[in-house]
């Protein structure tokens, strides 16, 4: 059993599909969400982290956060950090 997860109005729901269910015309993007990092990173909006990825640390402003990915200020540019490549975060 595949759990798919849709977004709607930024909510994210899981749903249970079956194999049988999917065919060649019907894709789905699938993706992994850790709710609970996604929720500490929504608390940190406004704030200045340093994120530790797996090609190394990020520091920056949280600007906004979605269920695969946050959005950072760094000084005059943006950058936008996959969650899944996430290994820590610390608030400055």
């Amino acid at each position: 059993m595949t759990f798919l997860y849709t977004y709607n109005n930024n909510q994210v729901s899981p749903s249970q599909v079956s194999p049988s269910q999917t065919s060649p015309y019907h894709i789905k993007t699938v993706s992994s969400i850790d709710p609970y990092v996604v929720e500490a990173l929504q608390r940190l909006i406004g704030r200045c982290v340093l994120l530790e990825t797996t090609r190394g640390a990020i520091e920056g402003t949280i600007i906004d956060v979605k269920p695969d990915h946050v959005l950072l200020q760094l000084h005059t540019r943006q950058a936008c950090v996959r969650i899944a490549e996430i290994v820590w975060t610390m608030p400055l």
